[in-house]
């Protein structure tokens, strides 16, 4: 009787550390899920303002087409994203569109004092600012839960409800890659 009980206690406390276990990567999966949401309604944003900016860099630069076409594929293709892998190309060439858009206003000196374009650059700024920040409570929610199904006891009741690994979000900036110039 001693050792059916003592197993049975064992049975019970593996039992509820694997539905604890089960518990927090639903949970995580879940903050995934969400923190994802979040980097999308900072996109929407971004991709709501960018038809704006280039209408008004239009009026000043008319005969940059190129430009404006690749900026509005860019964004198209990144709106049609389904995935985080897809969504991070999508948005690295919106990325390099967007500063090419820049570096043209950058031409006029008449369109970097529109009071409008500089609010337009204005609201870019803080979008990318937002979109930073969410891009990295997405991959630290990311993080613990790949930690999490990588790690033993937990990696097993991960593979046995199918839990997988999510993958990172990584947006290229060619600024933060750039070596500063250093002149005196």
């Amino acid at each position: 009787m001693g050792i059916g009980l003592i197993l049975l206690v064992l049975i019970v406390v593996f039992l509820f550390y694997g539905v604890s276990i089960y518990n927090k990567l639903v949970r995580l999966r879940t903050l995934v899920d969400e923190a994802w949401s979040g980097i999308s309604v900072q996109l929407k944003k971004r991709h709501d303002l960018i038809p704006n900016l280039v209408e008004t860099v239009k009026g000043y630069a008319t005969h940059e087409r190129e430009t404006f076409e690749q900026v509005t594929q860019a964004r198209a293709n990144a709106m049609n994203a389904t995935d985080v892998k897809s969504q991070e190309a999508a948005e690295n060439n919106l990325n390099a569109a967007l500063i090419k858009l820049l570096a043209v206003a950058e031409q006029y000196p008449q369109l970097k004092a529109n009071e409008n374009f500089m609010q337009l650059q204005n609201q870019l700024s803080v979008i990318e600012s937002d979109i930073e920040k969410s891009r990295r409570y997405y991959n630290g929610t990311v993080r613990e839960k790949n930690i999490v199904i990588d790690t033993f006891p937990s990696n097993i009741v991960a593979g046995m409800f199918h839990f997988t690994k999510s993958p990172f979000f990584e947006l290229e900036n060619e600024e933060e890659k750039a070596v500063p110039q250093v002149k005196f």
